[in-house]
């Protein structure tokens, strides 16, 4: 039995007792994603989820509620549905490494050099300039393991952002690059303690940490569950 969109929708909101807005998508890195809204809770979810049983959707409402917690009903429904997941095509990335006043390359070879012992081998990019991304704040960095490469929020190219900041990002995401994530009763988690003792050796780590917080911190972070696939 395949259920409809505004199903599911009054399915959660009468589970979580707050007004609900559903988007169905076909991401299947993120296969469910919540985000605290006032008023109420904006949930993504894998239309994959329209073929889900009961037991399945309580358990996608505990997650909307909880924002964290085993989910083994919910893993096993998606190996069960492995073959109506479509395969994201690959966006077309343009590399941009020179800003306007910071130039990413020169960057990351700094941070390289000094602590890689220059054995990384990343693209790196300023993201592109849209008002859909300058929504995302929060997200200031991020690698991406297929292709191998790096992206800046290009909001911190600005003379208001220390160098240190854009410095520390960047370094961040190297690590990523370097550092695998790391399950842990059963969730995976990609700030590992391994991840978390090196970040700290960055030189001006404690300040970098202090400015994003006076200047990021009002962002609302999107709570994601993310694909075992």
């Amino acid at each position: 039995m395949t259920t409809s969109e505004t199903y599911l929708e009054n399915y959660f909101q009468k589970e979580v007792n707050k007004p609900v807005l559903l988007a169905l998508t076909d991401n299947s890195t993120s296969m469910i994603s919540v985000r605290e809204k006032k008023g109420g809770i904006s949930v993504r979810l894998h239309r994959i989820f329209r073929k889900a049983d009961n037991e399945v959707l309580d358990e996608v409402v505990s997650f909307i509620k909880k924002k964290r917690g085993k989910t083994p009903v919910i893993k096993q429904f998606i190996r069960q549905n492995q073959s109506f997941l479509k395969e994201r095509k690959p966006r077309t990335i343009t590399i941009n490494p020179n800003g306007k006043l910071y130039n990413l390359t020169d960057i990351f070879n700094s941070l390289n050099s000094e602590y890689f012992n220059n054995s990384l081998s990343v693209v790196i990019t300023w993201g592109r300039r849209s008002p859909r991304y300058a929504v995302k704040k929060r997200t200031l960095g991020n690698y991406q393991k297929k292709t191998n490469t790096i992206r800046v929020n290009p909001i911190l190219d600005s003379r208001k952002v220390p160098r240190y900041v854009i410095e520390y990002i960047v370094y961040h995401e190297m690590l990523h690059a370097v550092i695998d994530a790391v399950v842990k009763n059963g969730r995976r988690r990609i700030h590992s303690k391994e991840f978390k003792n090196r970040e700290r050796k960055y030189r001006n780590y404690h300040q970098a940490i202090e400015w994003e917080k006076r200047n990021f911190r009002t962002y609302p972070i999107v709570q994601t569950l993310e694909s075992i696939i």
